[in-house]
């Protein structure tokens, strides 16, 4: 018996393929109703390594000099959904001389004319709207140089694909999919000449997306902050664009924006980028700042959580933690089993981080990006703290499950700064034992004191305690409290182990230290970044011990050493790499 998902998933490419050929019958528009604005920001390294032909996608490099994208071989359908998406684009036009609009030309027609008329894995809804947003961003740019007959083709193309848009929007998964659908058709449709009709139920429809996806903390159910600053760009191109064109955005759609802001000024680390959450990276460089600016929406002081997420800021010191449940259902197919996990950045340095997501590096590194182990919190007797479910048949989707369902949280002035505490049920179901975490950053940020606690709760927490001592031949749980730092992060243990020593490339110099309490150890890690061909070696500060009561409790602290300055010039740019 052939099961719901598979038909669903068959249903849905049958009827993208259906509607696809269909808009071939659409007559090209004559143009714009007005001169596009390029929003998007691109990435200069990557518009010169795609002038030369190296073609990185989703963590796959193909080296194509002479050849046209399209005739080479994806290497798996992720690699496929980024080149159809045309984000390139905003590369290429970011280095913006003669080479690289060649390029740019001969990859749009060639577009056209191997998929233009409805093949291929380009026609579903996000990436046909993601596409048709760069086009139209880029027309310009593309247009120039070219003979009346391939203007007349793109023209044809955009109003075939702004059709597709308008018939099956609808289709696309809720959240940063129908977001990218919408906003596509709305672009399209305020820009082409002749077809606004088709923007007007979607700017609607976009307006009731604002009010089911985004919560009163502006935050999205995957809490992915990486997908909610693409969200959030996209809400804030098409407010614009219906201001250019005299028309203002519906207030659900304005509220949204206004809602989201501030949020993503609490998900920002000093040094400008998205802490590394739920799948999500630190985000394009530039990009935040952009979207933040072109909003309008002027900054204030956050109160309580944003997104689940909890900010400690002081001096030149960030840190983000994971303060909440994690995403549920279908919004946690990405989510990681990070509750509690925290991230540390000084100045224009990260320090301590997450491993990130591996998804760019295969169904195992994802996996293994999602495991508790992969992030800077306590780890039990090597369980996560949420675990993988079965994969949706027919698909490598896994939902998070027996994940924490209580996490309660408390952020208040301490006497010599700012203090965070939350505890989570992620292991009471197995060891009786709940986490719970103190934090605090004082005033000068320039040290963190940390508390991590296992305790059995209540009785009932007790008696599961002793029954799983019991089976352990009371040897007690092992357990892992894990500081993954950044690549850039020298580190070394000190005072004959008692002690690691962080140097960071603007000159300061960290250091951790523990209460004896448990043996520390500085072991190998990874740093899980898209974009790359690889996931960067780095290493991990691990404090490991043992749970043998109903109470355990481990003291470290992160603090800047005594001699490094309280403000450091550090101007160093760090060049792009591509490996």
């Amino acid at each position: 018996m052939s099961n719901p998902e598979t038909m669903a998933s068959r249903w849905m490419r049958f009827q993208n393929r259906l509607q696809a050929r269909l808009s071939q019958r659409r007559k090209p528009v004559a143009g714009f109703v007005s001169q596009p604005e390029p929003r998007t920001v691109g990435s200069f390294a990557r518009g010169r390594q795609l002038v030369a032909g190296n073609l990185l996608f989703a963590g796959y490099l193909v080296e194509s000099r002479d050849s046209g994208l399209w005739e080479v071989a994806a290497p798996n359908p992720a690699f496929d959904a980024e080149r159809h998406g045309f984000a390139w684009l905003d590369d290429l036009a970011s280095v913006g001389d003669a080479a690289a609009r060649v390029k740019a030309q001969h990859w749009v027609w060639g577009w056209i004319e191997t998929h233009g008329r409805g093949t291929g894995p380009g026609w579903v809804p996000d990436l046909t709207g993601r596409r048709v947003i760069r086009w139209i961003n880029h027309a310009l740019f593309l247009l120039r140089g070219v003979d009346p007959e391939q203007s007349q083709a793109l023209f044809r193309s955009l109003a075939q694909q702004t059709w597709f848009l308008s018939k099956r929007w609808q289709a696309a998964t809720p959240g940063l999919p129908r977001f990218e659908a919408l906003a596509g058709l709305i672009y399209a449709g305020l820009a082409l000449e002749g077809l606004e009709e088709l923007a007007d139920p979607a700017i609607k429809a976009l307006a009731r997306e604002c009010e089911s996806q985004i919560d009163e903390q502006g935050g999205l159910p995957t809490r992915n902050p990486e997908e909610l600053l693409e969200v959030f760009t996209l809400l804030t191109w098409t407010a614009a664009s219906l201001h250019e064109v005299g028309r203002g955005a519906p207030m659900a759609h304005t509220a949204a924006i206004q809602r989201i802001a501030p949020t993503l000024r609490s998900l920002r680390h000093t040094d400008g980028g998205l802490a590394r959450f739920h799948g999500g990276g630190r985000g394009l460089e530039g990009r935040l700042d952009h979207a933040l600016a072109a909003s309008g929406v002027k900054p204030q002081h956050p109160v309580g959580l944003s997104m689940g997420y909890a900010r400690l800021s002081t001096g030149r010191t960030s840190v983000i933690v994971d303060a909440s449940v994690p995403p549920q259902g279908a919004a946690s197919y990405n989510a990681h089993a990070s509750t509690l996990a925290f991230e540390l950045t000084s100045g224009r340095r990260p320090l301590i981080v997450n491993c990130g997501s591996g998804e760019s590096f295969g169904l195992e590194w994802r996996r293994a990006g999602r495991a508790t182990p992969s992030h800077s919190t306590l780890c039990l007797d090597g369980y996560s703290s949420a675990r993988l479910a079965e994969p949706v048949p027919g698909t490598a989707l896994e939902a998070l499950v027996d994940s924490p369902t209580k996490v309660p949280v408390e952020i208040d002035d301490a006497p010599n700064g700012i203090r965070f505490q939350g505890g989570h049920n992620g292991y009471s179901k197995v060891f009786g034992l709940t986490h719970a975490r103190t934090l605090g950053l004082s005033f000068d940020g320039r040290g963190l004191s940390g508390e991590d606690m296992l305790l059995a709760m209540d009785d009932p927490a007790k008696r599961r305690f002793d029954k799983a001592m019991d089976a352990s031949g009371l040897s007690g749980f092992g357990f892992d409290i894990r500081l993954h730092l950044h690549p850039d992060v020298d580190a070394a243990l000190d005072l004959g182990g008692a002690a690691v020593s962080m140097a960071l490339k603007s000159g300061e110099i960290w250091v951790l230290r523990h209460d004896g309490k448990c043996i520390l150890s500085l072991e190998p890690s990874v740093y899980l970044e898209k974009g790359r061909l690889k996931p960067r070696a780095t290493k991990q500060i691990v404090l490991s011990g043992r749970a043998m009561e109903y109470a355990t409790r481990i003291r470290w602290t992160l603090s800047k050493a005594q001699d490094t300055a309280v403000a450091i010039r550090d101007i160093t740019r760090d060049e792009p790499e591509f490996d």
